[in-house]
């Protein structure tokens, strides 16, 4: 028996959206992370990029638990002596681009090198329901069904 090593040629990407309204954020993550590294697939090979492209709608409408939207902080340098800055959960979801939440979360889901900075391309995250990709004709992936612990009631 050989292992079995996928080439450019074997690869079969589909295209996914995902409702985020009422998901906890890390379970959506994780679940998205896993689709665009291809590990949901038997022929899954960690040096190629072999994930599907994911749409996530809603996502100024995901879920948290705890005090986390409170209290997570997204911090950031602006290069300057003493210029660390940060802005809670709560500020990012109602500010104009809540989808950096979801996109900084995925993200951080994935290994940190050049493979994983090319698997994010195939991530599109929209604030509102309406995404701009009906002609590829998504499937729905229905991740509040998947395990009760996905949602926040």
């Amino acid at each position: 028996m050989k292992t079995f090593s996928a080439t450019p040629a074997d690869i079969e990407k589909k295209w996914i959206v995902i409702d985020a309204e009422g998901v906890v954020l890390g379970r959506l993550a994780s679940i998205v992370a896993m689709r665009l590294r291809g590990k949901h697939k038997p022929s899954f090979t960690p040096h190629m990029d072999m994930g599907d492209n994911v749409i996530v709608i809603n996502a100024d409408k995901v879920q948290m638990t705890g005090n986390k939207r409170r209290d997570k902080k997204y911090y950031w340098h602006t290069g300057h002596p003493g210029g660390i800055k940060h802005r809670t959960a709560q500020q990012l979801l109602e500010g104009a681009y809540p989808e950096r939440v979801v996109t900084a979360a995925v993200k951080r889901m994935l290994p940190g090198n050049r493979l994983s900075r090319q698997q994010m391309t195939n991530l599109r995250v929209y604030a509102g329901a309406a995404h701009p990709h009906e002609a590829q004709q998504p499937e729905v992936l229905d991740v509040k069904s998947m395990n009760s612990k996905n949602t926040r009631s």
